[in-house]
């Protein structure tokens, strides 16, 4: 029986491949693109991108270095801390999730056991506990009330069993607050360096001298000298909670 449902598995995945594969390139396209589009919806939805990004357009914008670094630079290196930050979760999604799925879809040699079977939905069951772990230890508990308040759902007795609809806007939420909590802690010194700045310069009458030439090379002065990418870098990643 379970050679069967393995087989029937395995047919079923080659029928969608086959499918696939016969339809005229510009729908493959399409399809793709579509998902490649919700690829970036769950990467910004659901892992550690967007406190990340937002932390460093805050520096950008205290340093005022207008668009020094460049966007690609900004979004290259939020998407490597992205993975840094969230690579025990990865791991796990392929241990529990990626893993058992390609071992059950393997064909059974002639005398070999079968392997357990693991479906799609399987996967892709593991895959959202892994996610959901990883946004519970980053969600503020108010955050969730509050969306809970809004849907007229009951919290359920273990966090774990939070529903999508109501876990992924709770963590974008929580993220939002946190990240302009740390944008707000960074612009702190370079606001002093601006005041300072400003008033020099009109005690000296030079009214006419916009502050931010002066102030710019002071606070990139000091950026470089406190090595701010790193104190960036290490508190972004300190700041996320793991198991």
């Amino acid at each position: 029986m379970d050679l069967l449902m393995l087989g029937d598995a395995v047919t079923a995945s080659e029928q969608g491949s086959e499918f696939f594969s016969n339809l005229t390139p510009p729908v493959q396209i399409a399809l793709l693109v579509g998902a490649l589009s919700f690829a970036t919806a769950v990467l910004v939805s659901v892992t550690a991108f967007t406190r990340i990004i937002i932390v460093l357009s805050f520096v950008r914008r205290a340093l005022s270095t207008q668009e020094i670094p460049p966007n690609q630079v900004l979004m290259g290196l939020s998407l490597f801390m992205t993975m840094f930050v969230m690579a025990p979760t990865f791991e796990a999604i392929h241990s529990n999730a990626i893993v058992p799925f390609m071992e059950s879809a393997k064909p059974v040699e002639d005398g070999g056991e079968p392997a357990a079977e693991f479906g799609l939905d399987d996967a892709v069951s593991a895959s959202v506990v892994e996610l959901k772990s990883f946004m519970i230890l980053n969600t503020r508990t108010d955050d969730l009330a509050l969306f809970f308040d809004l849907s007229n759902t009951p919290p359920p007795s273990e966090r774990l069993d939070t529903p999508l609809k109501i876990m992924v806007p709770a963590f974008i939420i929580s993220e939002l607050k946190t990240a302009f909590i740390m944008g707000f802690c960074i612009y702190i010194p370079f606001l002093l360096i601006d005041l300072v700045v400003s008033t020099i310069l009109m005690a000296l009458g030079m009214m006419m001298m916009p502050p931010v030439v002066v102030s710019t090379p002071c606070k990139l002065l000091l950026f470089v000298l406190v090595d701010g990418w790193q104190l960036i870098a290490k508190a972004l990643v300190s700041s996320f909670a793991s198991a």
